[in-house]
């Protein structure tokens, strides 16, 4: 019986201390690092969001932009991440039943539990996760993920991290091949989870839009919108979140992808664009982390490949 304990408390004791692959990426302004895909042993296992670019830490002129936001982590919950991590809608869900599988880019096929609609933090069993490939330079990391689903999806899906030379600005580079059967119809958000300067959420922490915001904040006493800008009005405690849907944007124009978010106390602020239209917004914080959640509308025929990118160009005035 000791023996069993003993083993038990050595078992508990290598996960905690187990090393999840990562690597380091820097162009002499930004250094950052990231965790890589590994279904044994990486940093993120669920299946809300895409494996590949997790950023466990950006540091600029002695800012950090990122880094954990909850308490405890274990590798197999949805949102046990960071960074400026992406997830897609689910791929023929609808469409199976249950105990078939269904498709989400960048994390594989996934087994339906029940016929209810799909959520994302439900514990799906991830049936075939594909093939992950990744390359590091000194200033870019690519990952490659292909996957071919017994319902006749299939993709190759190439995402890279690359700091650009000369540059404070992290450019996020997406191609979606379409190899299989039937068209790929999905979208795309970035979460984003910031977490500057370890600053806590409020006042402090001021959002720019590129639009005019046309209605209200969700009512809290949280936040208010001032025209172009989205404004705490009280520093967030625990057990306090918001989640705000800001409108004014047309759904088809790229310009509408720019979105800033500044902290006035440390001087560190983050522009954030795109070269795709942003077709949804909605904005998730929590006294720990920000969360601007901008979408991306993919399509891709078989035989196309659909790309996007995404900029992150940091900067501080102290």
């Amino acid at each position: 019986m000791k023996i069993k304990i003993l083993l038990a408390m050595l078992l508990s004791a290598l996960e905690i201390f187990a090393q999840h692959p990562e690597t380091t990426i820097s162009n002499g302004l930004i250094e950052a690092k990231l965790y890589l895909p590994d279904a044994t042993n990486g940093f993120y296992r669920a299946t809300r969001f895409d494996w590949a670019g997790v950023v466990s830490s950006l540091k600029y002129k002695n800012h950090e932009y990122f880094g954990q936001w909850y308490a405890k982590h274990d590798p197999k919950v949805h949102d046990a991440i960071q960074g400026p991590v992406e997830a897609f809608d689910p791929i023929g869900y609808d469409a199976v039943k249950p105990g078939e599988s269904f498709v989400k880019i960048g994390v594989g096929s996934l087994k339906k539990i029940n016929a209810n609609p799909y959520r994302f933090s439900s514990p799906f069993e991830i049936v075939n996760a594909g093939e992950w490939k990744v390359k590091k330079k000194k200033n870019a990391v690519t990952f490659v993920h292909e996957l071919h689903d017994a319902n006749g999806y299939a993709y190759i899906y190439t995402k890279t991290l690359r700091l650009l030379k000369n540059k404070p600005v992290l450019v996020l580079e997406h191609s979606l091949k379409n190899i299989g059967k039937n068209l790929i119809e999905t979208s795309t958000f970035n979460h984003n989870f910031f977490v500057i300067d370890k600053q806590p959420t409020g006042p402090d922490f001021t959002v720019t839009l590129p639009f005019e915001i046309n209605n209200q904040s969700a009512g809290k006493n949280l936040m208010k919108f001032e025209n172009k800008q989205m404004n705490y009005l009280k520093v967030l405690t625990k057990g306090e979140s918001t989640m705000e849907y800001p409108k004014g944007f047309t759904g088809d124009r790229v310009e509408d992808y720019d979105f800033t978010v500044a902290n006035s106390r440390t001087g560190a602020s983050v522009r954030i664009t795109a070269d795709k239209p942003l077709s949804n917004f909605m904005y998730w914080s929590v006294p720990t982390t920000l969360s601007p959640e901008p979408f991306i509308k993919i399509k891709a025929l078989p035989g196309e490949t659909f790309k996007w990118n995404i900029n992150y160009e940091f900067s501080s005035i102290n």
